[in-house]
């Protein structure tokens, strides 16, 4: 009888464990199988001049950073006055991969907003995201000249980040290069 009482506690207790290392963890650190290997291939219309096409091409012609985004992503704002002055200090061209949105959403976003990218590609169904393994906007991967993918970030870009990891390796593969 006293089994049948501390069964409920026990089954309490190790989800309480379970629960607490997992409050532990770090979900922008989850590893990408993608770092070190080349970036996958895409084609996407440009948001607002669908005549024209953003490419891995476009984005590898120099070290540069692609930026998931969307109009609807809260979290977007809050890295959005870092990837503004990133883009005015012209340290890095940022492109943008514009998830899942409506694209007249996008555009007056970036409008309001202001648009640190050079280009934002549209990705309405959302399969260039799936390619890249994106878990949720936003994310940047640092993408290098050859087109291997370098880093990423999962989540905001912070102050933190930005200077201590993003632009030390920007600036290490741009003396590479």
């Amino acid at each position: 009888m006293n089994a049948k009482r501390l069964a409920p506690l026990a089954i309490v207790l190790a989800l309480i464990a379970v629960f607490g290392v997992g409050l532990t963890l770090k979900p922008g650190e989850i590893p990408s199988p993608l770092i070190g290997k080349p970036a996958p291939t895409f084609e996407l219309p440009v948001l607002g001049q669908p005549d024209q096409l953003l490419t891995l091409d476009t984005v590898t012609r120099q070290v540069s950073l692609l930026n998931v985004w969307g109009s609807w992503c809260i979290a977007c704002r809050v890295e959005h006055p870092l990837l503004m002055q990133l883009a005015a200090d012209n340290v890095v061209p940022i492109y943008g991969l514009n998830w899942k949105d409506e694209p007249t959403a996008a555009q007056r976003w970036l409008q309001r907003h202001g648009d640190p990218y050079v280009a934002s590609g549209q990705d309405l169904a959302g399969n260039v995201a799936i390619d890249y393994g994106v878990y949720g906007a936003p994310e940047t991967f640092l993408i290098d000249k050859a087109g291997i993918i370098r880093h990423k970030h999962i989540g905001p870009i912070t102050e933190d980040a930005l200077n201590n990891t993003l632009l030390p390796m920007i600036r290490e593969l741009q003396a590479a290069s």
